[in-house]
Formats: C-alpha cells, sequence, structure tokens
C-alpha cells in the first residue's frame, strides 16, 4: 500500500498543475500532453452521415452551428438528431464531445456509453468513453477500456499514455512503466512517452530513473517548459535545492509570467534565507497577480522573519484592507505586532480571530500567554473562559487552562485538569507528560515518574520526557546507566539542546567523573547560558575538580541571573563557603 505522500506526490506529477496553460502556447513548447477533458472532446472518426431525412438535417444543422462556434446550438441540433435516430452511434458520440465540452460529463458519460453499446468496434468511440470514464474518476472501468482500445489498435499512443498514468495511480508502477516503455520501443522519439514515464517514475519514487526520462525528453524538445518545471520539482524533492533554482530562473528567463514557478523559487530563496532573492521574487509577482493578497502575505511573513516589523504590519495592514476576514493574514498581523514588542495590539488582532478559523485555539493561547506575561492574571483567566465557553471541548484549550492554573501556583488544580484530559486522550504523550511534570512540581515524584514513563512507552522519541525522567534519576544519584542512555536519547533528537547536555554532564559528575561532567556542562552553558541552574551545576563540577577560581566565578554569574529564593540563598553559601576557603588558605 503506497504512503498518503506518495499519492500527493503522484497528483502533483500527473496534473501539470505548474507549468500552467501559457507555457504550451508558446511556439517553442511541446505539444500539450494528453489532458482527460481535451482528449475526451477529441474529434471523432468521419462516419457518414445518418440516413434518417429528420437526422440528417438536425446533423447538417449541428454541423454549421459548430462550425461557426454557436456550441449551444451544435449541441441542441445533435440532441434532435439522436431523438431522431437513436440507433445511430456516431451521433451519440458527436453529442457525447460537445457535452464534454461543455463540462456535462455526466451527459457526455451517458452518450459515449450508447455508442460503444451500439458499436463495440469503433476504437475512437471506445477511446472517448474510456476518456470520459478516467474524467469522471471510474478508473477501473476507464482500464479495462483503454485495455480493449489497445488490444484492437496498439499503436494508439492517447490510449497507452492514459493507461499508464491510470496504472500509476493505481500505485501499479510496473505495469505502468511497461505500458510507456512499450510505447517508447515503438517510437523512440516519444516526447510524451518519455515525459510522462519520467513523472510515473517520479511517483514511484524512482528519481534516479524519473531524471533520465525527463532528460530524455529533453533531449527531442530542450525548451520543453513543463519538463524543466517537472525536474525542478524532482530536485526539490530529493533535497537539491540549488539545481532547483537554476532550472526555475532559466523557466522564468523563457517566460517571465510562470508565477506559479516564481511562488516556488521566492519560496525555495526564502527557505534558504536569502531573503532579499525571495521578496524580490514575490514583489515581480505583485505586479500582476491575480491572487496579489497572497502574495502580500508571503512577503510579510519574509519581512516579519528578517525583523522589519513596521513593513510587515503595512504589507498584513494591506491584505486586510483588502479581505478584512482574512483570518490567516490577521494572525499574521497579531504575531507581528507580538514580536515587535506590543502585546496590547497584538491581543485586540488575536481576539479578532473567528472561533470556526483553524487558527483560533493558537490565537487564544498567544492571548492567554501575553495577558499571564504582562502581569494580568485575571484578564488571562477571563479571556480563557471565554475560549473554553465557545470550545468547551478542545484539548488544547484544556491544556492551556492546567498551565495558567500551574503559573499561578495553584497546582493541585492543575493536575486536577490535566488528569481530566489525560482520561479523555490516553494516548497522547504529551498530555502525560505534562501531568508528569505537575505531580513531580507537587512533590509526587514517584507518580510523576509514572506518567513520564507512560509518556515513553506511547511515544518512545518523547524527547523532554527521556530528559525529564533521565535528569531526574541523575539528581537522585540513582540509576545512572539508565539515566545516561535516556538522556543519550533525547540528545539523539535534539542534539544541540542545552538542558540536555546538561543532564548528561550531571550524570558523570554524580559517578563522579568530573572532567567529563565539565566537558558537557561547558557546552551546556555555551547554548543555555543565561539558565542559572545549569551555570551553578557548572560551578559545582569546576569546585569538584579543584578549579576553585572558575568556580567562583560561575556560581557570581549564576547569582546574577537568579529568581528562585531557594538558589539564591545556596548560592551565596557556596561562595562564602569559597572565600573562607581561599582566605583561610592565604592565612596558612
Amino acid at each position: 500500500m503506497s504512503h498518503p505522500a506518495h499519492r500527493v506526490l503522484l497528483v502533483g506529477a500527473l496534473a501539470l498543475s505548474v507549468a500552467g496553460c501559457a507555457a504550451l502556447r508558446r511556439s517553442d513548447a511541446p505539444a500539450p500532453p494528453p489532458d482527460l477533458l481535451e482528449l475526451g472532446a477529441a474529434e471523432v472518426s468521419t462516419t457518414a452521415p445518418p440516413p434518417e431525412a429528420a437526422a440528417y438535417a438536425h446533423f447538417l444543422a449541428g454541423m454549421l452551428a459548430a462550425n461557426r462556434g454557436d456550441q449551444a446550438e451544435a449541441t441542441t441540433q445533435f440532441e434532435r438528431a439522436v431523438e431522431a435516430d437513436p440507433s445511430s452511434a456516431m451521433l451519440h458520440q458527436r453529442l457525447a464531445a460537445l457535452y464534454v465540452r461543455q463540462g456535462r460529463l455526466a451527459d457526455a458519460l451517458e452518450q459515449s456509453q450508447a455508442a460503444v453499446r451500439l458499436d463495440p468496434t469503433d476504437v475512437d468511440g471506445r477511446l472517448m468513453y474510456a476518456d470520459v470514464l478516467s474524467t469522471v474518476g471510474r478508473d477501473g472501468e476507464a482500464v479495462r477500456e483503454y485495455e480493449a482500445v489497445l488490444a484492437e489498435d496498439p499503436d494508439r499512443e492517447q490510449a497507452r499514455l492514459l493507461l499508464g498514468v491510470l496504472y500509476a495511480k493505481q500505485g501499479d508502477f510496473a505495469r505502468a512503466e511497461a505500458t510507456l516503455t512499450y510505447l517508447i520501443e515503438r517510437d523512440p522519439d516519444s516526447f510524451l512517452g518519455y515525459y510522462y514515464l519520467g513523472r510515473v517514475r517520479t511517483a514511484g519514487q524512482n528519481f534516479a530513473g524519473a531524471e533520465a526520462a525527463y532528460r530524455k525528453a529533453l533531449a527531442i524538445n530542450p525548451n520543453a517548459q513543463p519538463v524543466l518545471v517537472d525536474i525542478a520539482l524532482l530536485y526539490e524533492a530529493t533535497q537539491r535545492p540549488d539545481e532547483a533554482i537554476v532550472i526555475y530562473e532559466q523557466v522564468l528567463r523563457a517566460n517571465p509570467r510562470q508565477d506559479q514557478v516564481r511562488r516556488r523559487l521566492g519560496a525555495l530563496y526564502a527557505r534558504q534565507r536569502k531573503y532579499d532573492d525571495a521578496l524580490a521574487q514575490f514583489r515581480e509577482l505583485e505586479k500582476g497577480d491575480a491572487d496579489a493578497q497572497d502574495t502580500r502575505t508571503k512577503i510579510g511573513l519574509i519581512l516579519l522573519e528578517t525583523g522589519e516589523y513596521d513593513r510587515a504590519v503595512n504589507e498584513f495592514s494591506l491584505v486586510l484592507g483588502a479581505e478584512p476576514g482574512n483570518a490567516r493574514a490577521r494572525y499574521y498581523l497579531a504575531s507581528t505586532y507580538e514580536q515587535s514588542g506590543d502585546p496590547a495590539r497584538a491581543i485586540e488582532e488575536y481576539q479578532r480571530i473567528p472561533p470556526e478559523h483553524e487558527l483560533y485555539v493558537d490565537a487564544q493561547r498567544n492571548v492567554v500567554t501575553l495577558l499571564q506575561q504582562s502581569g494580568q492574571g485575571d484578564a488571562a483567566a477571563a479571556a480563557l473562559r471565554r475560549a473554553r465557553e465557545l470550545k468547551p471541548d478542545e484539548a488544547e484549550l484544556i491544556d492551556v487552562e492546567a498551565v495558567l492554573l500551574r503559573e499561578q501556583g495553584k497546582v493541585p488544580e492543575a493536575i486536577a485538569v490535566m488528569q481530566q484530559l489525560v482520561e479523555a486522550h490516553p494516548d497522547n504523550d504529551r498530555y502525560q507528560f505534562t501531568l508528569g511534570a505537575l505531580y513531580d512540581e507537587n512533590k509526587e515524584r514517584e507518580r510523576g515518574m509514572e506518567y513520564m514513563r507512560r509518556a515513553i512507552e506511547l511515544n518512545p522519541e518523547n524527547a523532554p520526557a527521556l530528559n525529564y525522567l533521565g535528569y531526574t534519576y541523575a539528581e537522585q544519584g540513582v540509576k545512572l546507566d539508565e539515566a545516561e542512555t535516556l538522556i543519550r536519547r533525547a540528545l539523539a533528537l535534539s542534539p544541540h539542546d542545552g538542558f540536555y547536555l546538561d543532564s548528561l554532564g550531571w550524570v558523570f559528575y554524580q559517578r563522579g567523573d568530573y572532567s567529563k561532567a565539565i566537558e558537557y556542562l561547558e557546552r551546556a552553558v555555551q547554548i543555555a547560558g543565561d539558565d542559572p541552574t545549569i551555570t551553578e551545576h557548572l560551578g559545582d563540577a569546576y569546585r569538584k575538580a579543584g578549579r576553585t577560581d572558575e568556580a567562583l566565578r560561575v556560581y557570581r554569574e549564576a547569582l546574577g541571573r537568579a529568581t528562585e529564593p531557594d538558589q539564591t540563598e545556596r548560592l551565596r553559601g557556596k561562595i562564602d563557603d569559597l572565600q573562607r576557603a581561599g582566605q583561610h588558605q592565604g592565612a596558612s
């Protein structure tokens, strides 16, 4: 069974959406790859006109209307012709083609099916029936019809291409490739054969084979923009962004109005933190983009990322001026105010996110956090109550309530809230972790560690739980081998986390291996040096290793950052001890 991501890739590989229609209208572009609707509307074979007088009259009137571009009149005349002579497969087939062009697929399916029923030997009629079946999503039936067409006419390129596409869509990549390879063997210059072979191989994640097929297609038509775009997409999928950028730039030099390509190029630049280049692409899009607000939003996000908050506010405000209901742009505007140090305006914008929007819960969480950080505990609680009234069963809001209670010093109440949440969501490892930490804070350590172990059982890659349990053992000086294993697992997931490095350093400290402890604790301080506990740990290791002057220095640094009364008193005691010891040594 294919992974869901593979199905997404298949859709992207077979839709030809990125290249756009403009590329296919260029004189140097390849013939358009077969589109199911267009193939369904292909001209039918020139069968002799119907002998019945009435049917013949309507047939002629329909042909004349079609020739002058009057599709509505042509359809009316062919409907009357079918009524006059329902036994004519040709009339059913012609009417089906007209229905396809008008998007009336159900009617087209009915007429093409009637044509096949009346004349099952007509390959063109059967091909149209297969095209309509595939267009309406009846892939299994379409496959059977394409196979029947190829049994009668093995060299029918259109049927073979679409049959290969459908095999790939069904996950049968071997048959898809065999179908297209047969076409290429019969016609080594089949541009479409190589092109679709590349797409099928991409869908099957045979990226090297896909690139080889695309290169063959480009050897036949070097300026084929759809192929170039697909190669660039392949480079993105295989983590080759620089090569993708080169291709996208090549496509845009040939056709600057390839907006989807420009968007992808801008996104690649942004991911590489080449913000000036990304902005240049999005500014270019803004000039003639039908979806200008989406482009402005991307520009705003880049400006937000680069810290140009005033300009980001301007972009998001312009989007909201054109689209007041654009909740996503409003969320980004609120985020900009928050990061720029304007919590009041951030709260105002967050609170305007409607409850039905997917970002509502995140917005309310941010509102509560900002109010709490600004010392407005009562307002934070009130905001949370309002959100809970609108979303009473929203687990994330219940989680926020527990955090808020804990920050207000109401740890038992927070435990009660989280206990209900864990019971409602027993398979959520994050909730198990939070409940475990709350029990530990409430001096119910053993019960807290039970929930930590459950969190790890549910998710062996829950790095915070791995570290929490490992550090707890290290702090107690027990199960140090298990503690090291747990912490190293956490570090494998987050190798540059200063707190995890501190935990590992503390394991070595408890073993008495102070040189190894100092190695990890110094790295931890480099990463998370603002944390007074990590700094104190390094001072303890220096002190045990006899490096008194360094211990005294880092103890003083930790004291300057400490906020907890217990830690402040403890650090002063350690500093006094070292100073007295130094004075005594000097006197001796």
